[in-house]
């Protein structure tokens, strides 16, 4: 359906597939010139719903599948053939809806490896300029951030005593506090910057998409499913579309811009034909443009839970009570405060594993409470845990599609800890982790150790509850990747290659991860992608 009254238009300037983080920001910048005729699918619905926007509720919006794609990686074989839970956003705003609105641009050094594989517009000083135009924020403009942008940047005023009990015990273990970590230097720990702004949700939704809605020069498509990207020979000129229950055939003047994210962006354009060849004639698709990077270089951060219990009642387990959380709930609905009016995922930083790293390789999140089963099972106890990745897995999986239907949900294989690298190294941030928090800051609420657990000491036995208990970040990327060798499917200014008319702007054209989480970098994907389109 249409998120507003306005004729269905069969021909636009430009055709954006998918409105998640990037493609709210490309329906806003490209639809400021009044010249150009936009529009905007999402197979979703609208997001504007107290589960999207109360900050605490994020657990709702991941685990309904009117609102989530609730994928699943196939059995893992590097950590006991576990199938990964691994939500994707379904709805207006995408993953910026249903996401931890924790915002970490990445290190600069990122994006200085990025320029060095060929892609020069995309060093760090090529990127700041679309990084400080995404943002207000809340500390003040300066040399490295910016101060006048669409979105609201908060860091986190969240008073828990955990918090800086947490950011004490990584002190006093040796790490330096870090008062931004977005900033000149992301090495520390400190309070990061979250998209909650007057206690909701600041979702690309809300502040890139919804103002743009009123503009006459752009249509929002809701609950919009689109099929498959139609070609004539190498040149992508509209899609098939199906809106309530009839299939439309919409076509594009100037251009299609891909931003189904970093699973559904590489399944749509395999069902379109554009894909490895053999793997494509394999599900008896028709090749229109053999392309052997679609779907491979599949990256992700794994997390392990340092799980430990708490001494006192600081902890979100205060919370589970039912008559508590009505109390809160209340408090939020009255006037957006209190415990809903955060994420609680607000502490943490950036560490190397050894002094040989050129950059740090470990992020943490602190949280106040157990996550069980991705909170689908409530805590039993007062506890807290901190979440420790890797930030540049070597390992690499792949998207492939089980059948050419394109409501079929695709093979999803992360291949985690497949290279021997990543799983020493998140050994290594398993023992950063406890020695953080067994320092004397955090002995006023220590209680025993849950996970590991006080009795896994070894590497073996650290290395086995790794295969056993660790999740995903929920950042998976890079499956379109740009960049320059045989394996890349966009150039540095996203178009697709062997292709007309079509561009990438998600996650998914990240050419390696990003040190941190991903909303920040896909904005600035969305802004970047903008940029070369109206200036192209």
């Amino acid at each position: 359906m249409i998120t507003h009254n306005k004729s269905i238009t069969l021909k636009f300037d430009y055709l954006i597939i998918g409105a998640g983080t990037a493609g709210c920001v490309l329906a806003n910048r490209l639809s400021e010139k009044i010249q150009n005729n936009v529009a905007i699918f999402e197979a979703g619905k609208k997001s504007d719903i107290w589960k999207v926007n109360m900050p605490l509720a994020i657990l709702y919006a991941m685990h309904d599948p009117k609102y989530n794609y609730k994928y699943y990686s196939e059995p893992e074989p590097y950590l006991n053939n576990r199938r990964l839970f691994c939500p994707r956003g379904k709805m207006v705003g995408g993953c910026s809806a249903h996401n931890g609105m924790v915002y970490v641009r990445g290190n600069k050094n990122d994006y200085e490896r990025w320029a060095s594989f060929g892609l020069k517009n995309w060093s760090y000083e090529k990127v700041l300029p679309f990084f400080k135009k995404i943002e207000t924020w809340s500390e003040g403009e300066n040399e490295f951030r910016g101060g006048n942008g669409i979105l609201p940047i908060n860091q986190s005023k969240n008073k828990n005593p955990l918090f800086r009990a947490f950011l004490n015990s990584a002190k006093e273990a040796g790490y330096n506090l870090n008062s931004d970590m977005n900033g000149e230097d992301q090495e520390g720990f400190g309070m990061y910057d979250v998209t909650i702004h007057k206690g909701e949700r600041a979702s690309a939704s809300k502040y890139y998409l919804n103002p743009a809605k009123k503009r006459s020069n752009l249509q929002v498509f809701t609950q919009s499913f689109v099929e498959k990207i139609i070609f004539d020979g190498k040149k992508a000129i509209g899609i098939e579309v199906k809106i309530k229950n009839r299939v439309e055939k919409i076509y594009a003047n100037k251009e299609i811009i891909l931003s189904g994210g970093s699973i559904n962006s590489p399944q749509l354009l395999m069902i379109s034909g554009v894909g490895p060849g053999d793997h494509l004639k394999d599900k008896g698709i028709k090749v229109v443009h053999n392309l052997k990077g679609v779907g491979k270089n599949l990256q992700d951060h794994l997390e392990t839970y340092i799980q430990q219990e708490c001494r006192t009642p600081d902890t979100l387990y205060s919370y589970v009570n039912k008559l508590r959380m009505l109390k809160i709930g209340i408090q939020w609905f009255l006037n957006k405060s209190g415990p809903c009016a955060t994420s609680f995922l607000e502490a943490g930083g950036f560490c190397k594993s050894s002094e040989d790293k050129k950059y740090p390789n470990i992020q943490f999140h602190f949280f106040p409470a157990f996550v069980i089963d991705h909170g689908n099972v409530d805590p039993d106890r007062h506890g807290y845990q901190l979440h420790a990745s890797l930030n540049q897995p070597k390992s690499r999986g792949y998207i492939n599609l089980k059948t050419s239907n394109p409501y079929d949900y695709p093979k999803i294989q992360f291949n985690y800890l497949e290279n021997e690298y990543d799983l020493n190294e998140t050994v290594k941030c398993v023992k950063v982790a406890r020695k953080i928090l067994n320092q004397d800051a955090m002995k006023p609420y220590a209680g025993k150790e849950i996970g590991p657990g006080e009795n896994a000491i070894s590497d073996s036995e650290i290395v086995e509850y790794i295969k056993s208990k660790a999740e995903t970040a929920y950042h998976p990327s890079c499956t379109l990747k740009m960049g320059v060798d045989n394996m890349s499917v966009v150039d540095e200014r996203l178009r697709i290659y062997g292709l007309k008319n079509i561009r990438v702007a998600d996650a998914s054209v990240m050419p390696e991860i990003t040190s941190g989480n991903l909303n920040a970098p896909t904005l600035m994907i969305g802004e970047r992608a903008s940029d070369f389109i109206l200036n192209s």
